[in-house]
């Protein structure tokens, strides 16, 4: 109806054009008034109680069903016009809409009832244990006690203390959070701050620091220092971040530890953990004086400023010495991996919108195995114009496909009501091979203009796997709606923040992870769930039975209708097409409402091919809804053919065992009550015969429906056509005695079983080749599971990933905080929020207060070094 109100919208020169700007004042509301934009105001009811019938009436009646039905029972209150009752459609049409309203006002006030209170503060405590490392600290060494003293001071984490003793830490990422952690329970325990001191419990006793100075971390430096004093007034530097990068800085004298930690490192990377190297270095007061003061004047520079700090920075951090390196997993919430790789084998593609830097998101896509070593090439998008990024999607596409063409193919059609909508489908090119795409929020602001769309959308959709990091929410949103517009593929939008609202909302299908970063996705998505695993589930059992009980329930619908219409049609040939209704008006009535409403509802809400054990060992069973299998303009031909078919059957044999007909008493039956009867009760019991066949799990529900739909029908016509209601009723119920009269001849039941019989042994012997000669995935997989035994549950193990590629180092926190937590901002105690449920893990040995194990790095010694 939409599509048909801006047609006529575009014809009565009415289209609103899209806004492409806005002008306001500031604190002048009367001024920004007069613009009479949309505001801001947001209601979480629909209706209330004064609009609730109309407004819903209004909508309801926009669907076209609907509003076809309405006219339809206008039309029938005419008698010139239609000889059935009116009521033959308003009783079915009042029944779904009253349905559907209260669907609709039990919506509405569930989300009058949403509560936003929640408790995000309880944050579980973690325990080390490693008794060689843990005595090596109490004994007092002096590197260890180093290493550790330096995870307590370098960093930008936030202290929380609401009690005595209960002392939470707030980090920008859980690798900040869990190596300052792991500081404190090995004996340095970051206590408090201020823009001027850092306080903390050094074994068991509580040292003051000055803090001097705060050398941010930015993406080029890859790494973050403090300076300090100590009670004793010793000046020390301490350094931490990207281990290629702290190597470079490090003192001669350190390169027998450095190459020690470099086959420490490659084992890590090997592992797929994020790095860290620790250093430090003692500093001079005279030159730390000078220093001080050419950095407050670069600090306080108008022109140049971070330039001439990035100088000083440089300074200062050489001539290093390596105190070790840390290792954090990147462990993702349970199942992720696993998810993501049955998700990839039922042809889903995977693309990753992501507010994370480049460095975090690609060890993300490791971590998942969406981006893997045997790739062929992963292209890095990361160009800071318009033409660069341009010429890095063309120059990945043509190593895609050296065949590939200039211009993408755009196949241009029409769809939706009336073919008003017009489309635009980019077609997949082919590819050798397996890559990857990594793209930048500000590269990805060019390729989404509207040139350099369409190149973007070609080479994304060529690789196996693709990540947009630093991206925006409404980047998140364009890629989507990119997607819809030119793939015209089924979207599924996924995420756990504010920050992907509108990516939910640009989506087809929305789901929302309920975790740390708030409700906000929850209340805006179709779905919602705890655990990004329960998404493998969602799809591939119940996203599935959803669309096979969907296309069983359309295919089942038609084919009743167009039967039960077919049957009019035949009739009009022997009633002159006076419009006489070769069924009862009462069946008419009740054909849809009553007899076979139930048994198609109990296929829709039950019925399952295979079990969700198969579902999952078989994520293939996923791809035929892809491909629109199970219903389409094929399947759709293929039920009317079958219905008129059925409608010949069910018409002519009943016709033709009724002509010249008589009972065992030699009295006539050969009448059009009787007839009409016959006729309905043989389209009754075919379509409940086709219903069962159609259904491969039976359940008590089921089986209740079925048998008794039949059985209320029967009842309904024994009452209807007695003599009682004829005598209370005689306009209403014409029909006495049909029912007692035919139904106790034999050669009735006779007439029933011939017209069941070939109605549907067409349609089994059909199916019964269809299976030998072109068995489809649904039709092994049941073969299977009928012959062998169900598979089990599986437990996946976290397998470490192999990997030859040194990884991203753990340091994943924004450039700024380092002016934050030297100024006085952070002392009004606004929350500071965690990083996404997503990459949080509940039941982890640290959550468990399970022993974590370290090694300590120890310089080899020189007779086991190789020449």
């Amino acid at each position: 109806m939409g599509l048909v109100a801006s047609f006529f919208g575009q014809l009565c020169g009415k289209e609103k054009k899209p806004e492409e700007e806005r002008h306001l004042r500031a604190n002048d509301r009367s001024f920004n008034l007069t613009y009479r934009y949309a505001n801001n105001a947001i209601k979480t009811s629909k209706y209330n109680i004064l609009t609730f019938l109309p407004r819903n009436l209004f909508e309801q009646f926009q669907r076209l069903a609907n509003a076809y039905f309405l006219f339809l029972m206008i039309l029938q209150v005419i008698p010139q016009v239609s000889s059935l009752s009116w009521f033959t459609t308003a009783v079915p049409l009042m029944f779904v809409l009253s349905i559907t309203a209260v669907k609709d006002a039990n919506d509405d006030i569930k989300t009058e009832k949403v509560d936003f209170s929640w408790n995000q503060l309880a944050d579980p405590k973690f325990v080390f244990h490693d008794h060689s490392l843990l005595e090596t600290v109490k004994q007092g060494n002096p590197d260890a006690q180093a290493f550790f003293r330096l995870l307590a001071l370098c960093h930008t984490v936030m202290p929380d203390e609401k009690k005595e003793g209960e002392l939470y830490y707030q980090a920008q990422s859980p690798d900040e959070g869990a190596l300052v952690t792991a500081a404190r329970n090995f004996g340095f325990v970051f206590r408090s701050r201020t823009p001027e001191s850092i306080t903390v419990i050094e074994m068991g006793k509580q040292v003051i620091y000055e803090l001097l100075a705060v050398l941010d971390f930015n993406n080029v430096r890859k790494r973050m220092s403090v300076i300090v004093r100590s009670p004793e007034g010793k000046l020390t530097l301490f350094c931490k971040g990207a281990d290629t990068i702290i190597f470079e800085r490090l003192h001669p004298s350190c390169k027998k530890l450095v190459e020690v930690t470099n086959k420490h490192l490659s084992e890590y990377a090997g592992e797929g953990l994020r790095t860290l190297a620790l250093a430090y270095k003692d500093l001079d007061e005279s030159f730390m004086d000078e220093w001080k003061q050419r950095h407050h004047e670069a600090s306080t520079a108008l022109v140049e400023r971070e330039e001439k700090l990035d100088e000083l920075y440089e300074e200062i951090e050489k001539d290093l010495l390596l105190l070790g390196a840390t290792a954090v997993e990147d462990k993702l919430q349970d199942g992720v991996p696993q998810t993501i790789e049955q998700l990839a084998k039922a042809d889903i593609k995977i693309w990753v919108l992501t507010g994370d830097k480049q460095e975090t998101a690609e060890n993300i896509g490791y971590s998942c195995n969406m981006l893997r070593e045997e790739m062929k090439e992963i292209f890095i998008v990361a160009a800071n114009t318009a033409e660069g990024v341009k010429e890095e999607l063309e120059n990945a596409r043509r190593k895609m496909s050296s065949s590939s063409a200039d211009k993408p193919s755009v196949i241009k059609a029409r769809a939706g009501l009336f073919w008003l909508q017009k489309t635009e489908t980019v077609q997949d090119e082919k590819v050798d091979g397996e890559y990857g795409l990594v793209i930048n929020g500000h590269s990805l602001a060019f390729a989404l203009e509207k040139d350099l769309q369409l190149e973007l959308l070609r080479t994304a959709c060529m690789c196996q796997t693709v990540i947009c990091c630093r991206v925006t929410p409404l980047q998140k949103a364009q890629v989507v709606q990119l997607v819809k517009k030119y793939k015209q593929a089924v979207t599924l939008a996924i995420g756990d923040g504010a920050n992907d609202v509108s990516m939910i909302k640009a989506a087809h299908i929305g789901v929302g992870i309920s975790g740390q970063e708030g409700m906000q996705a929850v209340l805006s998505s179709d779905f919602s769930f705890a655990q990004f695993r329960y998404l493998q589930r969602l799809l591939l059992v119940h996203g599935r039975w959803s669309y096979l009980r969907m296309c069983k329930f359309l295919q089942y619908f038609f084919y009743k209708n167009f039967t039960f219409t077919f049957v009019h049609f035949w009739y009009a040939f022997f009633c002159g097409f006076s419009a006489q209704t070769v069924y009862d008006e009462w069946f008419i009535t009740l054909y849809n409402l009553m007899y076979t409403a139930l048994p198609v509802l109990g296929l829709s809400i039950f019925d399952q091919d295979v079990n969700d054990r198969w579902s999952f060992q078989y994520p293939q069973l996923y791809t035929p809804g892809q491909l629109n299998q199970y219903f389409s303009k094929k399947a759709f031909v293929r039920c009317m053919m079958k219905s008129c078919y059925s409608s010949l059957i069910l018409f002519f044999i009943p016709w033709a065992a009724m002509h010249d007909t008589v009972r065992d008493d030699g009295k006539d039956i050969a009448d059009y009550q009787s007839f009409a009867l016959l006729a309905q009760t043989c389209l009754l019991i075919v379509m409940s015969i086709q219903l069962s066949l159609d259904t491969h799990y039976w359940t008590a529900v089921n089986q209740f429906f079925v048998w008794g739909s039949l059985a209320g029908y029967f009842a309904i016509t024994f009452t209807m056509y007695s003599n009682g209601m004829f005598l209370i009723f005689t306009s209403a119920f014409p029909f006495i005695g049909t029912a007692r009269n035919s139904l106790n001849q034999p050669n009735v039941w006779l007439t029933i079983f011939l017209t069941s019989l070939l109605c549907i042994l067409p349609v089994v012997a059909f199916r019964f080749i269809l299976i030998q000669l072109r068995p489809t995935i649904n039709d092994k997989v049941r073969h299977k599971m009928r012959n062998e035994a169900l598979p089990a549950t599986t437990k996946h193990v976290h397998v470490r990933r192999i990997s030859t590629r040194r990884s991203g180092y753990a340091f994943s926190h924004s450039q700024g905080y380092g002016d934050l937590v030297t100024s006085r901002k952070f002392l009004l105690k606004i929350p500071v929020r965690t990083r996404p449920a997503l990459f949080t893990e509940t039941d982890s040995p640290l959550a468990q207060n399970q022993p974590q194990h370290y090694r300590t790095i120890t310089e080899e010694p020189e007779g086991s070094q190789s020449p």
